[in-house]
């Protein structure tokens, strides 16, 4: 299926939403009476609802897992600005248009809080973009559909942004510090551009019956996506476990995609449009919705670089760095000769 949105990145695939499969190091989870001692200290400190900081010590298993889950989840970020780009120039009104324009600056915005968090752990900006761009990073598969009609901006909001403030939240009492501070003003900003796509698709299911039909269809393509989101069952992961313990994560994979289904299929009832799955039915026992079963396959093609759009996303990210090189540049050298001007004046 070719990538009709025009707009393009790579392998993606990211314990937030943003990233999906996040290695820990972890071959077993460990009791705390089998810790050594300064990681048994580290362990009760996180059992206790303390902060970890960045000057204090940690395990290196804690700080590269959280590297790589910060990074992922920045590169999803700035990734996810591409397939919304596309339908600046085409929203159906200046209002529209200075809305998306603005959820876009919020996205670019996001990557800067999170990456300047995984600074903090002593990797540079530079280093985690260049592992993005040569194909060694990933980032949220999400991001690797096409965008085919304006409807599509209002499932990315409902649906992958809904995901992604449910998935979120939580990360604001994770146990690293300046991770869970970032992710208090990511939160707030998500939870309008949810808003946002949920008024799209609100106006869309007003209109004609040619653009309800358009809003079902970008649901129908938008939902089992959206699902896979979460990630594969981490019932018998040992890195989701490890990352729970550390409390990088604080719930699993099932039980947040539950929450997803379970928070969107009223909303769908209420825009008049169908869930995609024949097997969605509500369970009394439970309190929850079943659903049918996610076409892993797909997940896993899309993650190994063979999904709609991942060549493109990769590409277009990188030609945007480097078309932006002679404005960093211009910034350096300022930023230097400013320093020379402090330096002479001291």
């Amino acid at each position: 299926m070719p990538c009709f949105d025009d707009v393009v990145g790579e392998p993606g695939g990211g314990v937030s939403v943003y990233a999906q499969l996040v290695d820990t190091g972890a071959q077993r989870l460990r009791a705390l009476e089998d810790l050594p001692p300064q990681e048994r200290e580290f362990q009760q400190r996180i059992d206790a609802g303390t902060k970890i900081e960045p000057k204090d010590w940690m395990p290196e298993g804690y700080r590269k897992t959280l590297v790589r889950q910060i990074s992922q989840h920045a590169h999803s970020e700035i990734v996810g600005q591409l397939p919304e780009a596309n339908w600046v120039t085409r929203a159906p009104t200046l209002q529209r248009k200075a809305i998306l324009l603005a959820k876009i600056q919020d996205e670019a915005g996001h990557g800067l809080y999170l990456y300047s968090a995984a600074e903090t752990l002593g990797v540079s900006r530079d280093e985690l973009l260049a592992a993005l761009h040569a194909g060694k990073a990933k980032y949220s598969s999400i991001f690797n559909y096409p965008t085919l009609s304006w409807a599509d901006m209002g499932a990315i909001g409902w649906l992958v942004d809904g995901s992604a403030i449910i998935n979120q939240i939580p990360l604001c009492r994770c146990s690293y510090g300046p991770y869970a501070r970032a992710m208090v003003r990511v939160c707030k900003e998500e939870s309008f551009h949810a808003r946002q796509g949920y008024d799209i698709m609100m106006a869309l299911c007003k209109g004609s019956a040619e653009q309800r039909q358009m809003a079902q269809d970008a649901l129908n393509r938008w939902w089992w996506p959206s699902l896979m989101m979460f990630g594969p069952s981490d019932r018998d992961s040992v890195n989701s476990a490890q990352s729970a313990q550390w409390r990088i994560k604080l719930f699993s994979n099932d039980e947040l995609r539950q929450r997803m289904v379970d928070q969107t299929v009223p909303q769908a009832e209420r825009l008049g449009l169908t869930i995609p799955d024949p097997a969605l039915r509500w369970n009394e026992d439970t309190g929850h919705y079943e659903f049918g079963e996610i076409d892993w396959t797909e997940f896993h093609d899309v993650l190994k670089g063979n999904g709609p759009c991942n060549r493109e996303r990769l590409r277009t990210r990188v030609q945007a760095y480097e078309d932006g090189a002679w404005f960093r540049d211009g910034l350096l050298a300022h930023a230097e000769k400013q320093a020379a001007r402090r330096s002479l004046a001291a």
